[in-house]
């Protein structure tokens, strides 16, 4: 949990908690795992997260860091360019027995690779998933950004995991070359990882998801972008809805690519909205 400063303005965010947001609007109640400082930043994301309906138990406070901060840069395309403030709240999250209670009775964990650059959230998180329930699903969403790009870590935390997802981009890193084929590196990814459920995105060109053997493909659709900030952790929320959900994988897809452009035409990360509204568009 941080606060991104934009160029239109300071706006709450952080992936696990904007995926925490997006699932929430979805109707899957979710806990946003994090710590923010025992400041005036850290006071209003707690304030926003009670705005928006979601709970703070999983939310710590540090006495000895600052709430996070990202400044992001926006191109003239609309993409975003992040230089992340490091020794923050954030990058020491510890967990209490109430949330670790809340994880043995959960279906699902979704957890990323950025949150992952300091040791003691390294533990954290081998202590949370430990804590799952046999059979819950635990959705790895990698975050590659230097120079938090290291891929042997990447691996390591992949091992376990029932889904991963990852840009195209993310995707050729990890398969050690330029190639953009979307399924060919899902199954390179797969096969190494043993991860069996791969969703790869490629921006204004769609996403693709291997579930098992089966490979689908979803097209993007045209988008005034505003920024790109959030556009895929709401997608990944969406993937994670239908995952759970049981939905066929072309209309996981489909909602998922559509919400994800929903919110790149949208200032910041966690726009209000009808899931209704957008999935019709």
């Amino acid at each position: 949990m941080l606060w991104d400063e934009l160029p239109t303005g300071r706006r709450p965010g952080g992936a696990p908690m904007n995926v925490a947001y997006h699932l929430n609007r979805l109707g899957c109640p979710a806990l946003p795992v994090s710590a923010v400082g025992n400041d005036a930043d850290g006071r209003a994301l707690l304030d926003f997260l009670r705005e928006k309906g979601l709970s703070t138990r999983g939310v710590a406070r540090s006495s000895e860091r600052p709430t996070g901060v990202v400044n992001a840069r926006i191109d003239d395309r609309g993409n975003a360019h992040y230089t992340i403030r490091q020794d923050v709240a954030w990058d020491e999250i510890p967990l209490d027995g109430e949330v670790l209670a809340l994880a043995a009775a959960s279906p699902s964990l979704v957890f990323g690779s950025l949150a992952q650059r300091s040791a003691a959230n390294r533990e954290s998180l081998a202590r949370l998933r430990a804590a799952m329930p046999p059979g819950a699903l635990q959705i790895f969403d990698v975050n590659l950004r230097a120079p938090y790009d290291d891929l042997a870590l990447v691996r390591s935390l992949a091992r376990g995991a029932g889904v991963i997802k990852c840009n195209h981009e993310e995707a050729a890193l990890w398969t050690g070359g330029a190639d953009m084929d979307l399924e060919k590196n899902a199954r390179r990814i797969s096969l190494e990882s043993g991860v069996d459920r791969i969703c790869l995105t490629a921006g204004s060109h769609g996403a693709g998801l291997l579930l098992g053997e089966m490979w689908s493909q979803e097209a993007g659709r045209p988008v005034t972008v505003v920024d790109t900030v959030g556009a895929g952790d709401s997608f990944l929320a969406a993937l994670v809805e239908g995952l759970r959900a049981h939905r066929p994988a072309g209309e996981i897809l489909a909602r998922a690519c559509r919400l994800g452009e929903y919110v790149a035409g949208q200032p910041g990360a966690t726009p209000d909205y009808d899931p209704g509204t957008v999935f019709r568009a």
